[in-house]
Order: structure tokens, then sequence, then C-alpha cells
């Protein structure tokens, strides 16, 4: 549950921030008419998102034992490098995303009303596309951590409230009346996810050698059946959380490694122009 919550809080803020900076400008701009489309726009998104994830669930369920393997394999490693993407993209863009807004509202200010008519809906656009980006990162993240986890009720609670929690803190960032520290939040969970990524990348091995893709390095690592034990809070927290095995493999152990290291020191280091940059985007709301 915890690992789809935060995938779910993760993915939905990144978006509410986008859609909330775009729909700011258009309230202090007086184009609340525009803001009904914006949305239109953000619901499309969500519900092609929905269709996408449900069309693939159903699609993985009619296949043969060893194809669905094959399916969880590459969803799990399409999920592993969404992860990846996510870290680089908001480490590298973050800086930027205040400027690019505030870039295209002074052209909109600055043009003719054909110019600026064409502006504000490249903003409605930029709101759909941010949503339907998060959605299906999301989408195949929720696949991918559905299939590892034990419970899917579970999992897709989590998911849900995960979801519901990054609208409340959108609106809430969006009306000024929530301040939310998004260095240290991006920097918490997108260490939080690389754990969970580094679970997936374990299981995504697993998977490859049911298929039968994967026979190399299937001896045993390590025995962790005294601390994996099956139904006690540290399994479910290890298993869950960190996609831990009770006798992982040699493969899988090197998997987990090779991803977790120089992904989490990727995370955890933070130099203070890029934390400065990430906490924008907040004041971009309120400016």
């Amino acid at each position: 549950m915890l690992p789809t919550f935060v995938i779910g809080l993760r993915e939905g803020l990144e978006a509410a921030l986008i859609v909330g900076i775009i729909a700011a400008f258009l309230r202090k701009q007086g184009r609340r008419d525009l803001l009904k489309w914006v949305l239109i726009g953000v619901g499309a998104a969500i519900g092609l998102c929905i269709l996408v994830g449900v069309a693939l669930d159903a699609y993985s369920r009619n296949l043969p034992q060893k194809q669905q393997e094959g399916l969880e394999t590459i969803i799990g490693l399409l999920a592993v490098g969404m992860v990846t993407y996510m870290v680089v993209w908001m480490r590298r863009n973050s800086r930027h995303l205040k400027g690019q807004l505030e870039g295209m509202a002074a052209d909109a200010m600055a043009a003719g009303t054909d110019a600026r008519t064409k502006a504000f809906r490249a903003m409605i656009v930029m709101a759909f596309l941010a949503v339907i980006r998060e959605g299906f990162e999301t989408v195949v993240f929720l696949l991918a951590a559905f299939n590892e986890a034990g419970s899917g009720a579970s999992a897709g609670v989590g998911a849900l409230l995960g979801i519901v929690v990054a609208v409340g803190l959108g609106y809430g960032i969006y009306r000024g009346g929530v301040r939310l520290n998004l260095s240290k939040f991006f920097r918490a969970t997108g260490l939080v996810l690389v754990l969970v990524a580094a679970g997936l990348v374990v299981n995504a091995l697993h998977t490859a050698h049911e298929a039968g893709w994967l026979d190399a390095g299937q001896g045993q690592a390590l025995d962790l059946t005294w601390l994996v034990v099956p139904g006690s809070w540290p399994s479910a927290l290890l298993t869950g959380m960190l996609g831990w095995q009770p006798q992982p493999t040699h493969v899988e152990l090197i998997g987990y490694l090779v991803f977790l290291i120089p992904a989490a020191v990727y995370v955890l280091w933070a130099p203070r122009a890029r934390l400065a940059s990430i906490a924008r985007i907040s004041d971009a709301l309120g400016s």
C-alpha cells in the first residue's frame, strides 16, 4: 500500500503543480472562462490513462502463464525506466519550469488578440500533456507494483489515497493556503521511489527467469528466510516496499545493487542551486 501511495502522491503532485501554475495565471489574467477547458483537458487525460491501464491489465490476464511472466517483465522494466527518467527530468528541468511558463505568459500579454488566444490555448494543451504524461507513467508503475504486491486491493487503495492527497495539496498550493517545501518533498519521495524501483528490478529479473528469458545467475545468493517471514510486518515491509525476496539469486542481488546505489546517490546529492530552483516552483503559484 505504501509504495503505491507514494507513486500516486509523487506523480499526482507533479501534474498538479503544472496545472496549478497555469490555472493561477489564467485566473490572474481574468480568463476564468478558460479554466473549465483546463479541467476538461485534465479529465480527458485521466480517462485516457485509466482506459490504457484497464486494457493492459485485461490483456495480460488472458495470456498463458509464461507470456504473462514475460509481459510482467516488460512492464516492470518500463516502470524502472520511467522512474529513472522522472528523477532525471525533475532534476534537469525544475529550474526552467517556472521560467518557461512565465515566458509563455509574457508572450501572451505582449501579443495581439489572436496570438494571445493561441497562447492561452497552448497553456491548456500543456496542462493536458502534463497530466497525460504523469498519468501514463503512473499506469505503468502501478501495474508493475500491482504485479508485485500481495494484495491488489490494498495497492489500489494506496494509489487512490496518494492521488487524492496530491490533488488536495495541489489545490491548496493554487489557493495559497498550503506552503510545501518542494525540494525536500521531491528528494524524500524520489528516494522512496528509487527503493521501490530497485525492488521492481528484482521482480523483473525473477519474472524474466520464469518466462524462460534469463537463466544466468540463478544460484542462491542469500538466505533471508529468518528475516522475511511470511505474514510478519518486517516481511510486508521488505517484500512490499523494498522488493526483497526470502532467497534472492545472484543476478537479482546484483541487479538490485547496481540500480539502487547510483540512483540513490543521484537523488540524495542536491546542490544548493538545484534545491533553490525546485523551491521556486511553489513560489510561481503565489507570485
